[in-house]
């Protein structure tokens, strides 16, 4: 992160939540296998409880594991950090599955061998626990209540949720969080990055919905407005229309190829000249088998308008798959989506029920339901996975990235195939 982006970000933060920038107050749930990467307040080491060799671990879980570990014995803890809104996620679900091993190491001050973690480094990390009965009595009477709104119980001096990326479909994860394990505390999403850039800051960490000022220097960006009637043309910074939607196009450095980073933005409004935008949407990740071209925020409105109907249902991840990467698997039919949905809540769904986000899409999209009419696109086929279905997804990602909605790999598709239960 650039050195302005996180003074940026600090002072922002300083002045919403007064109590954040306390020493070791600050818990960073973040993945960055082999090199560790800069946490958002970086300029300020000592805000951080969580020792930074932990995330470079090989291991996904192990990594997220021992970092809740080391948060749980910072009963005073401000600030929970995130890179992404799933690592929070999948952090808390190891609360959920192994708190009694947890309270048992906080309580002896002692780290228990696990797989991917290197026996040196567990040693290491042995030497900065001290036993803490009280915590880990308090660990135990709180998971033993139950987990809703946990974070809050176990952290009461809590202020704020920071995850680093958490825009667009990502939200999804967040609202999830607020709903549940997280109730009644504010999430502030600091920073807006592509093509391995810092582009934008959130300067407004109170307000639900995120807004990012484009910074001029940080990296040369162009813009290619969106439904133009001719030919498009890139324009820079200066020549954004408030309201108008715009393809992304960025040089990160000096001497990096230019390219189209298939990011779009709407512009929201200016702050001193400067543009500030909200991500709409990712162009690789839209649905097209026939050119119909459903984006991954619409079809996750007729996703959520679905689940509505499914009394008790509520989603925990999804991908979709167009049928082509089944290959012969598909069998001889029409090209189609296959959708991969973990729920809570409810193990089956009746082939009514099934048919009900085919019968979204046809009212969400003329062109998709004319398709569909034709028989030129095939009726959608829905599957249910196994609890922890897309934490393996994300391991086998093997870098912390936002979830991909549409997969193009057969290496992911047969590891969410495997996994089907219905």
């Amino acid at each position: 992160l650039r050195p302005q982006g996180s003074l940026l970000y600090l002072d922002a933060l300083g002045a919403a939540f007064p109590g954040a920038l306390v020493r070791r107050g600050t818990a960073l749930l973040h993945w960055t296998p082999g090199c560790p990467r800069a946490p958002a307040g970086w300029p300020l080491p000592s805000l951080y409880c969580t020792p930074a060799a932990v995330g470079t671990l090989p291991s996904r879980a192990a990594a997220l594991r021992l970092q809740l570990l080391f948060a749980l014995g910072q009963r005073a803890l401000r600030v929970l950090e995130a890179g992404l809104a799933a690592e929070l996620h999948d952090a808390l679900v190891a609360l959920r599955t192994d708190w009694p091993q947890l309270a048992q190491e906080l309580a002896l001050g002692r780290l228990s061998p696990q797989p991917g973690l290197p026996e040196g480094l567990r040693e290491q990390l042995q030497a900065l626990l001290a036993p803490d009965a009280a915590r880990a009595a308090e660990l135990r009477a709180e998971c033993s209540r139950g987990f809703e709104g946990i974070v809050s119980r176990l952290w009461p001096r809590l202020e704020v949720v920071v995850v680093r990326t958490a825009h667009g479909v990502e939200r999804l994860c967040c609202n999830s969080l607020r709903r549940a394990d997280c109730q009644g505390l504010p999430f502030y999403c600091p920073f807006y990055q592509a093509a391995g850039a810092l582009l934008g800051v959130n300067l407004w960490p109170l307000e639900p919905v995120p807004r990012f000022l484009l910074c001029p220097d940080w990296a040369f960006c162009e813009f290619l407005p969106c439904l133009a009637n001719k030919e498009p043309r890139t324009v820079l910074l200066d020549e954004l229309w408030e309201g108008r939607e715009y393809g992304l196009v960025v040089t990160a450095q000096p001497g990096e190829y230019r390219c189209r980073t298939g990011e779009v933005l709407k512009v929201t409004g200016f702050h001193k000249q400067c543009p500030m935008v909200e991500p709409v949407c990712r162009e690789s990740q839209t649905l097209s088998v026939r050119g119909e071209s459903i984006p991954e925020e619409q079809f996750c409105q007729s996703l959520c308008r679905t689940l509505r109907m499914w009394p008790g249902a509520r989603l925990v991840d999804y991908v979709c798959v167009e049928s082509s990467l089944l290959g012969d698997s598909s069998g001889p039919c029409a090209p189609h989506y296959e959708v991969f949905l973990e729920l809570q809540g409810l193990r089956d769904l009746s082939e009514g029920q099934r048919y009900k986000l085919d019968q979204c899409l046809q009212e969400d999209f003329p062109t998709y339901k004319s398709f569909r009419f034709k028989g030129s696109i095939g009726p959608l086929r829905l599957h249910l996975v196994k609890p922890g279905t897309f934490t393996r997804l994300r391991e086998a990602l093997g870098a912390p990235m936002p979830m991909p909605r549409v997969l193009h790999q057969e290496q992911l598709l047969q590891l969410m195939q495997a996994s089907i239960i219905s």
